[in-house]
């Protein structure tokens, strides 16, 4: 049987490389990635013949012998991948992009990758060239190693740039623009007290290409080690945007130094996570909507509950109850041919209120292992991320950074995060190209894309914000780590993060700044903020670009903000404890209107206790597909995915201090304009002109503006 296996498992790459061959018809495609299902990570391992690299090893390939080619291939264990040739890390993302297609060619021993000649841009003369502005005059990638010259045609203000000098002027010039980056502010903050303990965000490790690299793939393998526990424990796939969720409610008490990944946590079993898993045990209950799905999903359960009961330690009395009501349903199915939705949904309801406590108490260990093994595993990855940074650090000789005590009475102006570390020097080159409408910045063969205008966007936040690069040299590696930061976090499946990601639409941010005088957002990035101040969960990589911190870390005694949180209760919780101790200590101006969604059943701790809270000055409703978002996805989406109509009521509550309310009233007449601006805005202005609308998904239809986390 084994033999069986291992031959199953070479008919099928050999196949697939055919198959390979056959459609591209190019020899030099032989080699491309094959990326097999993961369905079949539970085949024999193929035989290991020889080592590799450590840096391979750990990046989970094996060199192993093919009996049928008679020659060795290279196979791995954790993407379930087979290359012929030896792979090159950083190759290309194995999700997006399963059989290489857009990867960097792989050179030739001691060559650089080569352009054909009939793609490649004829080189300008000299007395071709066209003056560029000034801000483009110092780009160029820092390296401290020499770099050979490449074969694709370079700027010579550009080295490394494969795109030419008047080119890369064009990709900074706005073509859409959904923001305003001229807004001012004069809000003044404090230092945090002494009473916050997670570190400062000027504290924060610098970028680099080659950390986030392996962060990137570390994510990447939990989120696979997650999906394999829930099937294997559970027999259900991971909840869709668990994960994600998992990350922000992990952050808001995190302590550890990763500004992505949860090292440093009480209780270590996350209450998000184990939440959403219980809710799909026995098996995850989707929306119906005919008369043959109710039926065929209360079997379903009913069939998942006996399955459960019977595979677990149980008392006698717990299996007596759930089995006999399982043989109840049975026999009521049946019987009863005449049954409407209605009839069958009450009889699921029915056996759930039944049977499910008594699944949840056999099942509670298995869920809350789950958990604590994704955190024990997150913890290991923070560790080695963690050391590779620090060794990254004393090869260039910068000392790692000491916790500096700030005055508690010291008061500012609003400026962006500034590192107290050092910028680490970046080995190799980050290129951009241009693909249509999106700039693809890469390096190591590694991609990430954005639309131009918010390209356009990055540079401008970047020459607002960064003090320590003037020459913008190190622009590129930094929007190369704020994109794949991002691109991480999202996930990997379509629409996923995008509802973790939304923003509201550009008239409704036009009207807050215009009749109450926001100037900052408490929950943005530099991909979808709106104006030039904001929060984010990203200090390292987007304080360049304008990022104040993450919002539980920030304090500021006077301002008028717009809160928009990502739709984690936990996260929504601390919002309202944070806002309502800033309210509290300050006698100056200080204003937050809070985008939330109306859950009632159950009611979110967060609506009820600002609904509740003194501080409260007024409360709206938006009705749900009355209103809409801009899409978590807006810096790479079409301009038709722009909107998405919200699937759930919206709540705006105004909570102000005194000195805040009399200065920024919500009137009957200012929170009127403030609804109009929503009939205005992006979807409802362009249904009539005939654009097509998107359905929203699940995801979507939760539309948020994301971070703030507390990192």
């Amino acid at each position: 049987m084994a033999l069986y296996y291992k031959w199953l498992h070479h008919t099928t790459f050999d196949y697939c490389a055919k198959m390979a061959r056959d459609n591209h018809g190019s020899p030099q495609e032989d080699a491309a990635l094959i990326s097999l299902s993961p369905s079949t990570s539970s085949s024999p391992r193929p035989q290991r013949v020889s080592d590799l690299p450590d840096e391979l090893l750990q990046a989970g390939w094996e060199k192993c012998w093919s009996k049928r080619e008679s020659r060795p291939y290279y196979f791995n264990r954790f993407t379930n991948q087979s290359l012929w040739e030896m792979p090159v890390l950083g190759q290309h993302d194995v999700i997006s992009d399963p059989l290489g297609l857009n990867a960097a060619p792989v050179p030739a021993e001691g060559g650089m990758p080569t352009t054909p000649k009939e793609t490649k841009p004829a080189k300008r003369r000299l007395s071709e060239e066209l003056p560029v502005p000034d801000i483009t005059k110092k780009l160029k990638m820092e390296s401290t190693t020499p770099v050979p010259t490449p074969t694709v045609p370079c700027s010579p203000a550009v080295p490394g740039v494969s795109v030419e000098e008047k080119q890369f002027a064009n990709l900074i010039k706005p073509t859409d623009v959904y923001w305003d980056l001229d807004i001012q502010s004069n809000v003044v903050v404090k230092p945090s007290p002494p009473s916050h303990l997670i570190p400062p965000p000027s504290q924060s490790l610098p970028p680099h290409p080659e950390v986030e690299l392996l962060r990137s793939q570390l994510v990447l393998k939990l989120r696979q080690h997650y999906r394999e526990l829930c099937q294997q424990r559970e027999g259900i796939d991971p909840p869709r945007e668990s994960f994600n969720r998992w990350l922000l409610e992990r952050k808001v008490i995190d302590r550890g130094p990763d500004p992505l990944l949860p090292s440093d946590c009480d209780p270590a079993v996350s209450p998000s996570m184990f939440r959403e898993i219980m809710n799909d045990v026995p098996i995850r209950l989707s929306r119906i909507k005919h008369r043959e799905e109710a039926k065929r999903l209360l079997f379903k359960y009913a069939e998942a509950a006996k399955r459960l009961i019977e595979s677990r330690r149980a008392s006698p009395d717990i299996r007596k109850v759930v089995k006999w009501n399982v043989e109840d349903t049975f026999s009521w199915l049946r019987r009863d041919h005449l049954a409407t939705k209605e009839d069958y949904m009450d009889r699921l309801e029915h056996l759930r209120r039944e049977c499910g406590p008594h699944m949840a108490a056999v099942a509670r260990d298995s869920v809350e292992g789950i958990c604590s093994k994704i955190y024990h595993f997150s913890q290991d990855y923070a560790k080695r991320i963690r050391e590779k940074h620090l060794a990254l650090l004393r090869d260039a000789n910068i000392p790692e950074p000491v916790p500096v005590a700030a005055s508690p009475d010291k008061r500012a102006f609003c400026h962006p995060v500034r590192l107290t570390t050092p910028a680490l020097p970046v080995q190799g080159v980050v290129d951009i190209q241009q693909d249509g409408s999106l700039v693809c910045v890469r390096y190591k063969g590694e991609s990430v894309r954005i639309n131009q205008s918010y390209f356009s966007k990055l540079f401008q936040l970047y020459r607002l914000s960064c003090t320590d690069d003037p020459g913008s040299e190190k622009f590129l590696p930094r929007v190369w780590c704020l994109l794949r930061r991002y691109q991480v976090m999202f996930g990997t499946a379509q629409y996923e993060g995008s509802g973790l990601q939304g923003a509201l639409p550009v008239h409704v941010f036009q009207t807050l700044h215009k009749i109450f005088g926001v100037t900052s957002e408490c929950f943005a990035s530099p991909l979808n903020c709106y104006f030039k101040q904001y929060c984010s969960a990203f200090p390292d990589t987007d304080g360049y670009f304008g990022s104040r911190g993450p919002c539980l870390s920030f304090f500021p005694v006077s301002g008028s903000f717009e809160a928009n949180p990502p739709f984690s209760e936990e996260l929504m919780d601390a919002m309202v404890t944070h806002i309502e101790n800033l309210l509290d200590s300050s006698d100056q101006p200080l204003s937050f209107i809070v985008f939330i969604p109306e859950w009632r059943d159950p009611p979110t701790p967060a609506l009820t206790r600002m609904e509740e809270s003194r501080f409260k000055r007024h409360q709206l409703i938006l009705p749900a597909y009355q209103h809409e978002y801009r899409s978590g996805s807006q810096h790479v989406c079409k301009r038709d995915e722009l909107y998405y109509k919200a699937v759930h009521n919206t709540a705006i509550i105004f909570l102000q201090n005194e000195a805040g309310f009399q200065k920024w009233t919500p009137t009957p007449e200012r929170v009127q304009e403030l609804c109009t601006a929503y009939k205005h805005s992006g979807r409802f202005s362009n249904s009539s002109s005939g654009v097509p609308e998107k359905e929203p998904t699940k995801e979507e239809g939760s539309g948020t503006s994301k971070d703030g986390v507390n990192n």
